[in-house]
C-alpha cells in the first residue's frame, strides 16, 4: 500500500460535504480490490459510509475512523519532496491512507481491525450519527475502541474541545431610510448584543485552555435606503466543559432586544491515550461525540491542524509514514 499515491488519488476526487459519493465509490473498489468484506452504509441521497472488515473477523475489536468529506473549496493535489498538497490532504485524506497502510500491514500479521469512513464531518457529523444506528442495531458488536483520525501531527490527544453553535437573531419593522423613526432596525438591535457577547468572560481551565468565541456569519437588512427588518449572527462557541451555565449566561448578556438558540453542540470529552507517545489537547471537534457506539475513542492522525481549510493545505510525508506505524503500534498495545 503506497500511502502517498493513495492520498493523492483521494485528494483528487472532489468530495465537499454533501458530495462524497465519488471519492466513497473510489474507496469501496480499492477495499474490495485488498480483499476487504466492504459495505456501503447509507446515509442520505447518494452519500454513504464506507465500512470495510476482514474475512477471518467481521466484528472487529478496534475500528480505525476518519471522514470522507471536505470543507470548500476543490484544491487538486500536487506534491514535492517533502509535502502533499491539496485539498483533504490532512483532513483527512492523507488519514485514510494511513489507516488503510496501518489495517494492511497489521492484517498481514494476524492483527484484523476495521476501516470506518464516514460522510459530513465537517458539517453536522450525520455520517457517524448514521454509523453510531448501525453499531448500536448490532452489525458492529465487538467493537472495544475506536481510533479517531483528524490532524494532531501524531499527538495523541487528551481531551477534544466541544462545540456549541448560538444564532442570534433581531427582528425589526421596514421603513424607508429617510423616515427611520416610522421603522425598527433588526441590525440596531443585533449589534449591540453581539457586542456584549464578545466582552463577556469566558471560563478557562489550566490544562485545556480557554472557552473561545467566534462570530462567523453575520447577515441582515434589505438595501441601504431600508430600515432593516431582520438581522442574523451565527456564533460558534469552543467548549472546555458542560455548557448549561455558558448556555444561561448567553441568553442573559444577550438581551431581550434578540432571540437565541442553539442548533448544534458536541461535547468537551476527555480522551484515552497510550503510554509513550506524545500528547495534545485538540482545540476542534470530531466525529467522536457522535460514535459511542463504536468503543472507547483515541484521536490521532497525521497533519497539522493549523494548515486544514487553508489554501495552502499540506501533509507531511515523514509523518505520513510515521502515523502508520503509530496506528499499527496502538493497535497492537491495546489488542494484546
Amino acid at each position: 500500500m503506497d500511502a502517498v499515491t493513495l492520498t493523492r488519488q483521494l485528494v483528487d476526487i472532489e468530495s465537499i460535504t454533501g458530495n462524497e459519493a465519488a471519492v466513497g465509490n473510489y474507496l469501496y473498489g480499492e477495499l474490495c480490490r485488498l480483499g476487504y468484506q466492504t459495505k456501503k452504509m447509507p446515509v442520505e441521497n447518494d452519500r454513504f459510509n464506507v465500512y470495510a472488515t476482514t474475512e477471518e473477523n467481521p466484528h472487529p475489536a478496534m475500528v480505525f475512523s476518519t471522514h470522507l468529506d471536505t470543507v470548500p473549496p476543490f484544491i487538486p493535489s500536487s506534491e514535492d519532496a517533502g509535502r502533499i498538497y491539496g485539498r483533504g490532504s490532512c483532513d483527512a485524506k492523507g488519514i485514510i491512507a494511513a489507516q488503510i497502510a496501518a489495517a494492511d500491514r497489521l492484517r498481514q500479521q494476524n492483527i484484523h481491525v476495521g476501516l470506518l469512513f464516514v460522510a459530513g464531518e465537517e458539517r453536522d457529523s450525520l455520517g457517524a450519527q448514521v454509523a453510531n444506528e448501525y453499531a448500536a442495531s448490532g452489525q458492529a458488536s465487538g467493537c472495544r475502541f475506536l481510533v479517531n483520525g483528524e490532524p494532531t501531527e501524531n499527538h495523541m490527544a487528551l481531551a477534544s474541545k466541544g462545540t456549541l453553535r448560538v444564532e442570534v437573531t433581531a427582528t425589526g419593522r421596514m421603513a424607508h431610510s429617510a423616515y427611520p423613526e416610522l421603522g425598527e432596525s433588526a441590525i440596531d438591535k443585533l449589534i449591540p448584543a453581539l457586542t456584549r457577547l464578545r466582552a463577556m468572560p469566558l471560563p478557562t481551565d489550566p490544562e485545556i485552555g480557554p472557552c473561545t468565541l467566534n462570530i462567523g456569519l453575520i447577515e441582515g437588512g434589505r438595501a441601504p435606503n431600508v430600515i432593516p427588518d431582520y438581522a442574523h449572527a451565527d456564533l460558534l462557541y469552543r467548549l472546555i466543559g458542560p455548557s448549561d451555565d455558558l448556555r444561561r449566561q448567553i441568553v442573559a448578556t444577550a438581551g431581550d432586544q434578540v432571540q437565541v438558540t442553539f442548533p448544534l453542540e458536541l461535547p468537551f470529552l476527555r480522551l484515552r491515550t497510550v503510554a509513550g507517545l506524545p500528547t495534545m489537547i485538540a482545540a476542534f471537534t470530531t466525529d467522536i461525540p457522535k460514535l459511542t457506539q463504536w468503543g472507547e475513542p483515541l484521536l490521532l492522525g497525521p497533519g497539522s491542524i493549523h494548515v486544514a481549510h487553508t489554501d495552502g493545505e499540506y501533509i507531511e510525508k515523514q509523518q505520513l509514514a510515521e502515523a502508520i506505524d503509530l496506528y499499527c503500534k496502538i493497535a497492537k498495545q491495546l489488542l494484546g
